[in-house]
């Protein structure tokens, strides 16, 4: 048993699990869902929502999912948010942490528990690591956050198993299945919630690719995922557009997936 009879996570594509495909092969599992299974299990009656969608910058995370946050009173919100504001040129580092923590103390106000979540390490991660300076910076601020206004943090940056390309797809963006269940694992841990499996398991070993597959998926990899994000940005487009929160109302959770 654990003390939560209802959670509304609320984010971007992370939290609504991009690549995590569930079993119909269209929408996604991710952490989140895989960590609400477990909860369900330990609480009957648990109730869950969740708001998160793709390609949402921080400031349309706290105007359209926070309010309805508070409105639906859980006793837990999960709240990770800003790494579409860092991948983007420009963009004040310090004034995204602080439009972070004025959405933290609203949700302590009228939740009983908050837990945030820190951006992952993107050193392993072509192109992506460059902004791996302003992530650092902007978890520096979310542990700062945390440590004022005593809410949970789940840090995604001191998980060396996601360090490891097993982690992520192969967008290079989002986490592999095989990541969100670890990252699900963590979860609960952070949560005090009791689990079987061990995040921390070391990846099995693989022999290394050589140069030339190495090049030929990088070069895939521009024009399949790149590409696109990049005419994306100019044209001001985004992955979420004319789609809705797959759970967007607190309702009871069958506990039908696996963590």
């Amino acid at each position: 048993m654990h003390k939560w009879n209802s959670w509304v996570a609320l984010g971007d594509s992370f939290t609504e699990g991009m690549s995590d495909l569930a079993a119909d092969g269209v929408t996604y599992l991710g952490w989140a869902d895989r960590l609400a299974a477990l909860m369900a299990r330990r609480r009957p009656g648990f109730q869950y929502a969740n708001l998160a969608l793709r390609g949402k910058m921080l400031q349309e995370i706290i105007d359209e999912q926070v309010p309805r946050a508070i409105e639906a009173r859980p006793d837990l919100v999960t709240i990770c948010g800003g790494g579409n504001d860092l991948v983007v040129p420009g963009g004040d580092v310090d004034a995204l942490a602080a439009q972070f923590e004025q959405a933290v103390l609203a949700l302590r106000a009228a939740v009983p528990d908050v837990l945030i979540i820190t951006g992952p390490d993107p050193q392993a991660m072509p192109v992506v690591r460059r902004v791996r300076g302003k992530v650092a910076i902007y978890n520096g601020h979310l542990r700062a956050i945390a440590d004022r206004h005593g809410v949970r943090m789940l840090d995604l940056w001191a998980m060396d198993v996601l360090r490891n390309q097993r982690a992520w797809c192969d967008d290079r963006l989002h986490f592999s299945s095989e990541g969100h269940r670890r990252i699900a694992l963590r979860a609960a841990e952070v949560l005090d919630i009791a689990v079987d499996g061990d995040w921390r398991e070391p990846w099995p070993d693989d022999a290394p690719l050589p140069w030339i597959s190495l090049r030929r998926n990088d070069l895939e990899w521009t024009w399949v995922h790149l590409v696109p994000w990049v005419r994306r940005q100019l044209r001001g487009e985004s992955m979420g557009d004319g789609l809705a929160p797959k759970r967007p109302d607190l309702t009871p959770l069958q506990a039908d997936h696996h963590c």
